[in-house]
């Protein structure tokens, strides 16, 4: 950890910065130095997949690709550092709740399964088969299975959500709140709508021929880091790389390789983005629009004067519909409704307009700067509409390509972590394993923490994640935890969400991904799927953390057995060998044929996405334009006419030192935020409008129309360079200010990226 305090950085993302870095983690988690170099080498077939980003490996042989956040990910689990029943003793749940998100991941591997004693306040050893019996026994006594929700992190591997999902149906519900309703929903809600797959259409293959990327809402440096090897690579030989973002992250201006030593002795690395778009928050819909109107003007210009079409008639004619009404909405937009909506001069709309139109192969990225608002879904359509117009859909070097946060966030998508599976995969399962499926939709995270506050959800069961800090809405949903007849975290570290429990309580130590898996019949590997589709298998190297520990299946099948002993299914037959349970993915999944076969090859095997290959799954067989109109009455346009130009509208990021809520240390490199956290990035013509100064210690108050005050307390000022009327700062800490009536149309995603707040002087201690 570094000194506290506020200083500019100015050296590549990556470089020696990302390799002392990786040192500082090293010696913090007490990796030996061996062990360190052994971590480091994992870059070989048959080692462990990085249990960090979704990003592809560039050959896709499962293995750990050197990253530093992927490091600290390694690191982490890795640890020397255990929390074992004694420190449980040492420590109430009380006295745990006052020590920092950082502080709780800290303390190292989970040893032993542990149970809430109310009596003392504290966790106790309790044995697996008691562990077991306690969730039998609070599952078997619900009226309805509908009173249980079960949540999945995407840490989990295929075989460990496959196996989850079929005891959960098996047992009666489809409450599977999961990591994908807080952050890629509209993707997948949205895409199916106008290609027919909520997937990407593209494979890094596709990166080495693209002329042309646009990066959308995202933070490759710190979210996906080996993603700044590709965009290394595309800027090298000369691809356009416009990045669309209201902040210039130094990962889209320039990186510096630690795997290429010019680059490292370069001060300034390699150049990443030749051109920045800085819509403020909330505006993408409206830039998109703009973007498209503009290629739709210049078609008609170049068919007036007889010249080359800008659009591809001959793609639009074969594969498309409703192109018509797209192209006549888009004429009947306002430029000035654009501009202001957007936050985009109409200059800079055109030079982006200009750049799409020139682009012989174009691939569109996007993280959850696009997904976290109200209309996320109408802008990943208007994405869509966008590429469809240049037929930049399904032809190589160019595609969409939605960048997914864990690794396998996914993959458990894939194989029926889904609050509302079709009816076709309901059909399926029932086929195989001969029992009836619960047909009806069950709840997402929103709707599982509204059912826990109404006393209709009674037991909760994470299969890893920090459910509590990564949800919208803190206070509510600390309440809706502890209304909860029991909650139960399979993990390896301590997290907060252990600490705000029901009345009965369980931690569960599993192991990781960089661990062993052995069972009667050898060393077990899993599967995973990254952000492209790519399924490949990886085998863990070190011994697990505790004999105690047991593996994600292990401890799904004997809860399993333990709850539905006369299910017809043999669970523990499964859990002996995972090519069992890929077997039965196979017969449930018809894209899975031969999976045993081919996920042993060198780099496993492509999923298959129709839409890459020009087969539009919707209901015309084609893709279809979506027509949307520009938002202006959304909950930032109510705030306003209100409260006037005092609503600044808040955006929630992640540190350097942080992946998804973990928190790894307290510093923000690349944005010069050194051993501190509660700080919010806001520029300085609007700390001057407002009356405020960099270094002020402020707080927040969201602004919504139900009534309730919602704040977040005790934030340094930092001056930054972001849009007019725009702030950020870290989550989990402005979590609180999101409410959860307030999420996507359809997606139903939390509004993590607009949130209407007013700033006040501190009435807390600095």
């Amino acid at each position: 950890m570094s000194d506290s305090g506020i200083k500019e950085y100015n050296a590549p993302a990556g470089g020696w910065g990302a390799l002392k870095n990786v040192a500082i983690h090293l010696l913090k988690e007490k990796i030996p130095g061996r062990g360190a170099l052994t971590l480091l080498s994992q870059n070989q077939p048959d080692g462990f997949d990085c249990p960090g980003c979704a990003w592809p490996d560039r050959e896709h042989t499962s293995t750990f690709e050197f990253c530093e956040n992927g490091v600290k990910a390694v690191a982490a689990e890795s640890t020397a550092k255990r929390v074992t029943p004694d420190f449980f003793a040492r420590h109430t749940v009380t006295e745990l709740l006052q020590q920092s998100d950082y502080e709780l991941e800290a303390h190292g591997r989970l040893t032993h399964p542990m149970r809430y004693d109310a009596a003392t306040d504290r966790y106790v050893q309790v044995s697996w088969d008691e562990a077991f019996k306690l969730m039998a026994d609070h599952l078997n006594a619900l009226p309805d299975p509908d009173q249980a929700a079960f949540y999945t992190s995407g840490r989990a591997s295929n075989e460990a959500a496959f196996m989850y999902q079929l005891f959960v149906r098996r047992y009666g519900t489809n409450n599977f709140p999961d990591c994908s309703n807080m952050c890629h929903e509209p993707t997948s809600i949205g895409l199916p709508e106008t290609v027919g797959v909520g997937k990407g259409t593209v494979t890094l293959d596709d990166f080495d021929h693209c002329d042309t990327l646009i990066l959308f809402g995202q933070n490759p440096a710190t979210n996906h880091p080996r993603m700044l090897g590709e965009l290394r690579e595309c800027a090298k030989r000369g691809a356009t790389i416009v990045a669309v973002n209201p902040l210039r992250e130094r990962g889209l201006e320039r990186f510096a390789s630690p795997q290429h030593m010019l680059d490292m002795l370069s001060p300034k690395g390699v150049q990443i983005s030749s051109v920045f778009i800085r819509p403020k928050l909330s505006g993408d819909l409206a830039l998109i629009k703009g973007v498209a109107k503009r290629v739709l003007e210049m078609d008609d210009a170049v068919i007036d004067a007889g010249g080359e079409r800008v659009i591809d008639v001959e793609f639009i004619a074969e594969h498309c519909a409703h192109f018509d009404d797209f192209a006549a909405d888009l004429r009947a937009s306002d430029w000035s409704e654009i501009v202001e909506e957007s936050g985009v001069p109409y200059e800079e709309i055109d030079r982006l307009a200009g750049i799409y139109a020139r682009g012989k192969a174009v691939i569109a990225t996007w993280g959850m700067g696009l997904t976290q608002h109200k209309h996320a879904v109408a802008t990943l359509q208007m994405l869509t509409n966008l590429m469809l117009m240049r037929g930049n859909i399904g032809r190589r070097g160019a595609g969409l390509c939605p960048v997914r946060g864990h690794s396998n966030v996914q993959g458990d998508r894939t194989v029926g972590i889904d609050e509302r599976p079709t009816p076709a995969f309901l059909d399926r399962l029932e086929k195989v394993f001969g029992f009836k499926p619960p047909r009806h939709h069950g709840y997402d995270v929103v709707a599982t923490i509204q059912a826990m506050l109404d006393d209709k959800v009674k037991v909760f069961i994470g299969l890893g994640g920090n459910f509590v800090m990564a949800s919208p809405d803190t206070d509510r949903v600390f309440a809706a935890m502890r209304a909860c007849n029991l909650t139960v975290h399979i993990t390896t570290k301590l997290n907060r969400s252990h600490l705000v429990h029901g009345r009965d309580a369980l931690i569960l130590p599993t192991m990781g991904r960089t661990e062993i898996h052995a069972t009667a019949l050898g060393p077990q590997g899993v599967t995973v799927e990254d952000s492209m589709s790519m399924v490949h298998i990886s085998y863990g190297i070190n011994k697990p953390a505790s004999p105690e520990c047991l593996t994600e299946i292990e401890i799904v099948a004997r809860l399993a057995q333990a709850t539905l002993p006369d299910a017809g299914i043999d669970w523990m037959w499964y859990a002996e060998d995972y090519a069992r349970i890929r077997d039965a993915i196979e017969k449930v999944y018809p894209q899975f044929k031969d999976f045993n076969a081919r996920v042993v090859r060198p780099g496993g095997f492509h999923l298959g996405v129709a839409s890459r290959n020009r087969v539009w799954l919707t209901p015309s067989g084609r893709a279809e334009f979506k027509v949307h109109a520009i938002p202006k009455d959304t909950p930032i346009h109510q705030a306003r006419k209100r409260f006037g130009d005092r609503v600044l509208t808040l955006m929630t990021t992640r540190s350097h030192d942080q992946y998804n809520t973990t928190v790894y240390g307290m510093d923000d490199r690349y944005r010069g935020v050194f051993g501190q956290r509660r700080v919010l990035f806001m520029n300085r013509a609007d700390m001057d409008r407002l009356g405020f100064a960099p270094g002020q210690w402020v707080d927040l108050v969201s602004v919504w129309d139900d009534g309730i005050e919602r704040r977040a307390d005790g934030f340094k000022l930092v001056e930054y360079d972001i849009p007019d009327g725009c702030i950020s700062g870290y989550y989990p800490e402005t979590n609180p200010l999101v409410p959860l009536h307030s999420f996507a149309d359809k997606a139903r995603t939390p509004t993590s990226k607009s949130i209407p707040v007013l700033m006040e002087p501190s009435r807390v201690a600095a």
